[in-house]
């Protein structure tokens, strides 16, 4: 396959015309000149079109009514092809705050699926899962969220250890609260294993910057549970923002974060270290109604997922109800630029979860994951 005339997305994140050759799934080149077709060989017309790397989402729970953590091979399946249909091509799903055994058993049907066990083919194409992400259980107590208490517990270094060796290290991301006892040490002893991400957490300032210099280098969606930024107790947010090496989620559904600290964030963090989420789950692509999320009911109403069932938005969010394009097409409506946006869909957390080498740039070798949006950045195509 070519695609011609397009505006490719290019790995210094500008836009610039230029065509490419698909063989198999890789790019075999990328040419500012036409590259003359085989015989038979498919080509695209891409004028006028933005030609964009597929979407990495590394933090939501699931979609269609399915959910990551129901842990069977039809939910993976269902999940990764809505994902697909929607732009996000690889996908790192997450699981919730619940027993330790639990989260096992998810991660070992992830892993096992992946090697072709249960494995579903009707034909429909899936997005590629290429993580897991750990969403608890070491979190915080006092900042739960939408996640079950009940299953809260401090960081277990062997239990982490075993199951990243058990799963060829699939798990990717992992949230902890560095304030309680034993995760500090854990970030210590296990962050060139995973990628810890300090999130669901009421660490101050001084605890999050010894997170930070203890090995972990990500912040679980920035603003939501975890201490605000204010000048006399900074918290977390100003001590990730400190280092370089810090990545920082963002849910940019419209609901979750205003539009005016979604530019605060991109000031503050650099658009080279935001990484835009869904944190969806399955109420997304579903009509309003009751879900569930990690043991606990959820109530989709006022386009957003909530613990209490009442109209209105003043409830607890229980994830989101969009899904990772619809997000980067929020974030340019808050007026973030488009480049930045596309970045912190693509590049950024395929970075952040260690994916580059096949995914999150358009570049000759990686894998033709690709997307053609129309002029006004609305989905054409998936590739």
């Amino acid at each position: 396959m070519i695609i011609e005339n397009g505006l490719v997305f290019t790995p210094s994140f500008e836009f610039e015309k230029m065509n490419i050759r698909i063989t198999d799934d890789r790019i075999e080149k990328l040419s500012r000149s036409r590259i003359e077709p085989d015989v038979n060989e498919e080509t695209v017309n891409a004028e006028g079109m933005f030609v964009i790397p597929g979407l990495t989402d590394v933090h939501f729970h699931g979609a269609v009514s399915y959910d990551f953590c129901d842990a069977t091979p039809e939910a993976i399946h269902k999940i990764a092809v809505y994902e697909r249909s929607v732009g996000v091509t690889q996908i790192c799903p997450a699981t919730m705050t619940l027993p330790e055994e639990r989260v096992e058993k998810i991660c070992k049907v992830a892993y096992d699926y992946n090697n072709g066990v249960g494995k579903i083919d009707d034909g429909l194409r899936e997005a590629d899962l290429v993580g897991i992400n750990l969403e608890g259980p070491y979190i915080s107590p006092n900042k739960v969220g939408a996640q079950n208490p009940a299953y809260v517990k401090g960081a277990d270094k062997d239990f982490l250890k075993n199951l990243l060796e058990e799963t060829e290290y699939l798990p990717r991301l992992i949230t902890i609260a560095p304030e309680e006892a034993d995760n500090l040490d854990c970030i210590e002893k296990l962050h060139d294993k995973i990628r810890f991400s300090v999130g669901h957490t009421v660490a101050d300032y001084k605890c999050s910057r010894a997170a930070f210099e203890a090995g972990a280098r990500h912040m679980t969606h920035l603003y939501n549970a975890m201490p605000s930024l204010t000048h006399r107790a900074p918290g977390p947010i100003a001590a990730g923002s400190e280092r370089d090496d810090v990545t920082a989620e963002l849910i940019c559904d419209g609901i979750h974060i205003a539009p005016g600290a979604v530019r605060a964030a991109f000031k503050l963090f650099g658009a080279d270290r935001m990484v835009l989420i869904s944190d969806s789950a399955r109420a997304v692509g579903m009509p309003d109604g009751t879900y569930e999320l990690g043991g606990q009911p959820v109530y989709k109403h006022d386009g957003a997922a909530w613990l209490n069932k009442e109209p209105g938005i003043n409830g607890t969010l229980a994830g989101s109800t969009t899904n990772l394009f619809d997000c980067m097409l929020k974030a340019i409506e808050f007026d973030i630029k488009p480049e930045d946006a596309v970045r912190a869909a693509t590049y950024n957390p395929a970075y952040a979860i260690g994916i580059l080498k096949d995914y999150g740039t358009i570049e000759e070798g990686k894998k033709a994951n690709i997307l053609l949006l129309n002029k006004d950045y609305s989905l054409n195509r998936v590739i």
